[in-house]
């Protein structure tokens, strides 16, 4: 059993069918689960970090949407420059992201 340290949840508007059309997938999120992935592994966080894409969250216009557990940080309007500063300040410092929480 993995028990990471942080769970980063990503919404990428997968239906209930499989299929991927929404606002946070027309936004890029898939680009930015593997964004995530690499800056992860760029990070040595591997083992302590793991990355799932999800269906809505239901807060669409503050997309994409991202959550971090086991806090359950909520960041919005995501782009790769915010997964990058996620990474640094969230995943390796500890301490949320402040300019893209929502």
């Amino acid at each position: 059993m993995v028990l990471p340290k942080y769970h980063i949840f990503v919404c990428t508007s997968c239906r209930i069918n499989g299929v991927q059309k929404g606002f946070c997938f027309q936004k890029g999120s898939v680009n930015l689960v593997q964004k995530f992935m690499e800056e992860i592994e760029a990070r040595e966080l591997s083992a302590d970090c793991l990355v799932t894409n999800t269906g809505c969250f239901g807060i669409c216009d503050k997309g994409p949407i991202a959550v971090v557990y086991p806090e359950g940080v909520w960041y919005g309007n995501l782009d790769e420059d915010a997964v990058e500063e996620i990474c640094e300040k969230h995943m390796e410092g500890g301490t949320p992201a402040e300019e893209y929480r929502i």
